[in-house]
């Protein structure tokens, strides 16, 4: 994997816009809730660090992740944010649920990357 041996956590936060402007969508599947929840608190932290108003912040949580793509859908068409976030957590096991749902939520976030301008 190209990835493999780079940190895909470091950033310059010089090149990251104020966010104060910005109203930010959390999408959080309630499935492996002690993961996603750190998710979603890490991602909070992130973007008041960056300025956006925590009053800015709307956090909805789903079921699954195969629910996250529904979910991001109501938020895109009843909730006035710039963009949304969708945090889920897959483990593999022995079956391939995990290919299944990984590829179903992969095709349902593009296909709203693709409907939606945020």
């Amino acid at each position: 994997m190209a990835t493999q041996l780079q940190n895909l956590s470091s950033y310059n936060p010089d090149t990251v816009p104020d966010g104060k402007k910005f109203k930010i969508g959390i999408v959080v599947a309630e499935w492996n809730l002690d993961i996603t929840s750190s998710f979603c608190e890490g991602a909070i932290q992130k973007l008041t660090k960056h300025g956006v108003l925590e009053e800015n912040i709307k956090v909805e949580f789903v079921p699954g992740s195969f629910e996250l793509t529904l979910g991001a859908q109501y938020m895109a068409e009843y909730s006035n944010v710039d963009a949304i976030l969708c945090l889920g957590c897959v483990i593999q096991g022995e079956t391939r649920h995990f290919d299944f749902i990984c590829q179903g939520v992969t095709e349902g976030i593009t296909q709203l990357n693709l409907k939606y301008n945020i």
